[in-house]
């Protein structure tokens, strides 16, 4: 017997709206995502302030709505005073997250020219890991208030009258992870962001944070950090963010293309535990999630460990990257 489906479709039905920002992306100065990447002075196809055009043109074909930026791990260590002022005179830098070195080519005001050119919003990251609330209040001030201020005539002084008026602020980064720079505990974390957002508020209550969330569901302290973290930071934050990344090194397909079910039970064990914390504050305010990372990802990692540990502070070395040969990759293909 033939089965049969039915579908009832009503316009004037929805369960919700969809945040533009679901679509959102996000770029760190890693390996050469930034240089080379969507920057490269002196290419055929750069603009006048050395980024591709054709990668923005191809940003813009996607219609990204925000990008999150300068990271990633990279920002646990992040001296955002380096990367303002002119470019001769930025200083140079051990970037510690990838072993690199970072020249400040491309900054604060570098990367706001690019994403106003690929017609997107920045989803700025605040250091809390080497640094802290001090550091955070005084980037917020240099690119939001209008001027008056030590850190806003700075910006004036810089050459960009007007604010960022950056709205989107990221509390640190995978603060639960002991790879990140800066690493704390679940109470750590959770006190420092509290204070951070309550003080950055001051400075512009209009912004939102993002506070961080497990980088995934398979970190030991998973659920257990989120309780913690949004304990201490839950009447200051709107966003708890979420990471995780999947690969198929077992080589098996089946699994492998089975782990959006993975990604579904982490999202729903997110969702309870934020409700099980508005419960426990007797909250009116519902907890949204910002899925800032995700991707698949298959990669080897011995070229990285070879750059890394035999070959650190390159300029933008070709970390996370695979040759692939196309010869034998069409060989593949028509087998």
């Amino acid at each position: 017997m033939a089965k049969q489906a039915k579908m009832v479709v009503d316009k004037a039905f929805s369960i919700s709206k969809i945040d533009k920002r679901i679509y959102g992306s996000f770029i760190e100065h890693l390996g050469r995502a930034v240089y080379d990447g969507i920057y490269q002075p002196g290419h055929p196809l750069s603009n006048a302030d050395g980024f591709r055009k054709d990668v923005i043109d191809l940003v813009k074909e996607l219609d990204v709505p925000i990008v999150r930026y300068p990271g990633g791990n990279f920002v646990s260590n992040f001296y955002w005073e380096d990367s303002v002022g002119p470019v001769e005179e930025r200083p140079h830098r051990l970037e510690l997250a990838w072993k690199s070195l970072e020249k400040n080519e491309v900054g604060l005001h570098e990367f706001k020219k690019w994403a106003d050119a690929a017609n997107s919003e920045v989803m700025m990251a605040v250091n809390l890991g080497t640094r802290g609330i001090t550091d955070a209040c005084n980037l917020l001030e240099y690119c939001n208030h209008p001027g008056g201020t030590k850190y806003s005539d700075l910006r004036i002084k810089h050459g960009q009258k007007d604010p960022y008026g950056f709205k989107t602020w990221c509390l640190g980064n995978e603060m639960d992870g002991p790879w990140q720079i800066g690493h704390k505990t679940m109470d750590e974390y959770g006190r420092l962001a509290e204070e951070t957002a309550k003080a950055m508020k001051l400075i512009d209550p209009s912004i939102e944070f993002v506070v961080c969330g497990s980088s995934n569901k398979d970190m030991p302290t998973f659920a257990l950090w989120e309780d913690h973290v949004l304990s201490h930071t839950y009447d200051y934050v709107d966003y708890l963010s979420l990471h995780t990344y999947y690969g198929n090194r077992s080589d098996d397909s089946n699994d492998f293309l089975a782990k959006s079910d993975d990604m579904d039970e982490f999202i729903r064990t997110i969702i309870a535990t934020c409700d099980y914390v508005k419960a426990k504050k007797r909250s009116k305010k519902n907890m949204y999630l910002s899925f800032d990372e995700w991707n698949v990802w298959y990669h080897s990692n011995d070229a990285d460990n070879d750059i890394t540990e035999n070959h650190p502070w390159q300029v933008a070395p070709p970390l996370l990257e695979d040759i692939y040969n196309f010869e034998d990759a069409l060989l593949v293909g028509l087998m």
